[in-house]
């Protein structure tokens, strides 16, 4: 377990290293940031003035020198100035994670309630209505896009019945419709694959021999199915939280939810890069991490699974 443990933090580290390299590359093949800075402050600089800007910034010296130069100053947590606000990105960051993690946080627990036990149910009831309903909100969700959802509801909710708020995070009300629309998707998700995996458990010869022995139907579903059926919902799971504490950037669009998702819109509108390097950097930080714990998480899961 120690060495898997070690093996997979290090393969996490190099994949952050790599994702610093595509970042700064993608920073610099794009445009010239001397030009987007110039762009901030006016065009009638002199020579001597775009020299100065030049060798502040770094940008007078060799590609690699000026990659580990920004480097270093990431791995300090400085990750430049925004070009619009001239705030420090990183405060910018910490400003809008907050509501991005409230509303992934809450949009991952109502999406896991859901579409797990629906999932359970739809594959234990076979055929039957609940296995139609199930199957039919699944391809629902999945169907539908997540703006057009958002719309739907902002009318119905808004602007039709005047039940909840439109957009903004005003209260526990603002929650509703962002993580409604953002757990349907992903209970749908959970739902066909969950299905799927009781299914093929629920035919396998231990259950057999578990409901032969006169063992309980419920035992037979949570204890013996349950836990083997799990596996390939975890990793779903791990991909769906670091997308929603990611920023799901339509989501946030719609509701006009101050996060993260909104912020690299707006970033990426003004062309503003350090703040588009800070939020890609953040972004491939949560997935790498969170990855890293659905995989150590197997083996809490599944007795069966031991990393040697």
């Amino acid at each position: 377990m120690r060495t898997f443990v070690l093996r997979r933090l290090v393969f996490s580290v190099v994949t952050m290293l790599g994702a610093t390299i595509i970042v700064f590359s993608l920073s610099r093949v794009v445009s010239d940031p001397l030009e987007l800075y110039m762009q901030q402050g006016g065009y009638g600089m002199s020579d001597e003035a775009k020299a100065a800007l030049s060798e502040e910034l770094g940008l007078d010296k060799p590609f690699p020198v000026q990659y580990l130069t920004w480097l270093g100053r990431v791995l300090k947590g400085d990750l430049g100035k925004g070009l619009t606000s001239q705030e420090d990105v990183s405060k910018i960051i910490r400003d809008k994670m907050g509501n991005t993690l409230q509303l992934g946080i809450v949009s991952w627990v109502v999406a896991t309630l859901i579409g797990i036990p629906l999932g359970v149910l739809s594959a234990v009831k076979r055929g039957s209505i609940y296995d139609y309903l199930g199957r039919a909100l699944a391809v629902f969700g999945q169907g539908a896009p997540p703006f057009w959802i958002g719309i739907m509801a902002i009318l119905v909710f808004s602007v039709r019945f005047d039940l909840l708020p439109a957009g903004g995070k005003v209260g526990w009300q603002g929650f509703v419709l962002p993580c409604a629309t953002l757990g349907l998707a992903a209970s749908a998700g959970y739902l066909r694959l969950m299905r799927s995996s009781m299914l093929e458990v629920l035919d396998s010869e231990f259950v057999k021999l578990a409901r032969a022995k006169g063992a309980a139907g419920g035992v037979v579903v949570w204890k013996h199915a349950f836990k083997n059926a799990l596996i390939p919902a975890l990793t779903l799971s791990a991909l769906i939280f670091a997308g929603f504490i990611s920023g799901t950037v339509v989501v946030e669009t719609v509701f006009t939810w101050p996060g993260l998702g909104t912020m690299a819109v707006n970033a990426v509108g003004n062309s503003d890069f350090p703040v588009i390097t800070g939020a890609v950097l953040l972004f491939a930080l949560f997935y790498t991490v969170i990855n890293l714990f659905a995989d150590l998480s197997y083996a809490v899961v599944d007795p069966r699974i031991r990393y040697t």
